[in-house]
């Protein structure tokens, strides 16, 4: 790359962050992590840090509190994973580091990526999440762990039993912490926080961060760095946005049976509002043989659901915003909403399913004949131009 080109890519890089720290290391060798730490970075399959990496990855590991935002899709996992995994010391089998997130299934997913890029270090990392026998929790974390991965019930319940040892814990991070800190779960982060030790290094990591939550963040964090993308940045590039007005609500269910041939071309989700919807139009799909997978919060095996989706034997999926955080399926390059989210902020999450680390996806938004106004809402939050479906959607895939 030439000197011109490379200050144009820094200079783009830079203007799409804010904050507080300006120093952007652009390359994993330049950022004095462990060797061993370092071998499991590239044997992941990573070659250049992403925007996000390079400046959020060196404060975390030097033991600065940090806010950091950027869009899905962009290695936020890996980012507070690679902080945490280079301040671990080894040889002590007590838990060092707590990561929170707010579902299950985003909990095994980052569990996954702490032991893969841990590999060469021998973390031990365990997943301490609901629906699990608490008896099998006991006897793993008592075994001796590196990293606790949970979610906020049980790792509360955990905590004070006395099961992970408060006394060890060094590094708190969030994930999705604009979630973490809303009203259903803020006062089991509040409680938790209680428990831990007092000067303990604080992450929050988020797609997007409200100025509530950065209000919270005050009261538990120690002058933190900030790395937050600019709004009007945060529309994910490499989306392409359609919408289409079907009329009324049954045209939603016509439509998508047209479009059936070409979601199955690619791995497709398709977005409902509410946990009903999801097994209506399962089941409506399927009497029409159509092959659909579906997952939501009732479900038991949702994890087994998943892992067909992500191996391939499914290749429609059919959810609820359960699904819309943190949930990589690398395979993914159409999302479909056939409800539009009730919140504005779930909709880059959503979209986020599919373009995942700088690939191309496509996202089609269903409307209503009185939902046109929510398609200008959208537009306007995020600075960005849903066009009408055209009659050749499959050229785009």
């Amino acid at each position: 790359m030439s000197t011109e080109n490379k200050y144009k890519e820094d200079q783009l890089m830079k203007d799409e962050f804010e904050g507080t720290y300006e120093k952007v290391i652009d390359s994993f060798d330049g950022m004095d992590l462990p060797k061993d730490l370092l071998r499991g970075v590239y044997s992941y399959g990573f070659e250049k840090p992403s925007a996000i990496q390079q400046r959020a990855i060196t404060p975390l590991a030097k033991g600065y509190d940090i806010i950091a935002q950027a869009q899905s899709g962009t290695g936020k996992t890996a980012t507070f994973t690679i902080g945490i995994l280079s301040q671990i010391n080894t040889s002590i089998f007590k838990c060092q580091a707590l990561i929170i997130a707010p579902t299950r299934e985003l909990a095994i997913q980052i569990q996954k990526v702490v032991v893969s890029l841990g590999e060469y270090l021998k973390i031990k990392c365990y997943a301490c999440i609901g629906g699990t026998k608490v008896s099998d929790d006991v006897q793993s974390l008592q075994s001796g762990v590196h990293v606790v991965v949970g979610t906020p019930g049980r790792v509360h319940e955990m905590l004070s039993r006395g099961v992970i040892t408060r006394e060890s814990i060094r590094i708190f991070v969030l994930d999705e912490a604009d979630e973490m800190l809303s009203r259903g779960f803020k006062d089991q982060i509040y409680e938790i926080f209680r428990l831990l030790p007092e000067k303990i290094q604080v992450g929050l990591f988020s797609a997007t961060m409200t100025e509530e939550t950065l209000g919270i963040t005050t009261k538990f964090m120690n002058t933190p760095v900030k790395i937050l993308v600019k709004k009007d940045e945060l529309t994910l590039e490499g989306i392409r946005q359609f919408y289409v007005n079907v009329g009324s609500e049954q045209g939603k269910f016509d439509v998508l049976t047209d479009l059936y041939e070409t979601l199955s071309i690619t791995q497709s989700v398709i977005f409902c509002n509410t946990r009903r919807k999801v097994d209506w139009l399962t089941n409506k799909l399927t009497e029409q043989q159509f092959t659909v997978s579906s997952t939501h919060g009732d479900q038991k095996d949702r994890e087994g659901i998943l892992s067909s989706f992500r191996s391939g034997i499914t290749r429609v999926l059919i959810t609820t915003d359960l699904l819309a955080r943190g949930i990589d399926v690398q395979q993914v390059s159409l999302v479909i909403n056939y409800d539009i989210p009730g919140n504005l902020e779930n909709y880059i999450h959503r979209i986020g399913r599919s373009g995942r680390f700088g690939r191309k996806g496509v996202a089609i938004n269903f409307i209503t004949n009185n939902e046109q106004d929510k398609i200008q809402e959208l537009s306007t939050h995020y600075n960005t131009f849903i066009q009408e479906m055209p009659s050749n959607i499959s050229d785009f895939l």
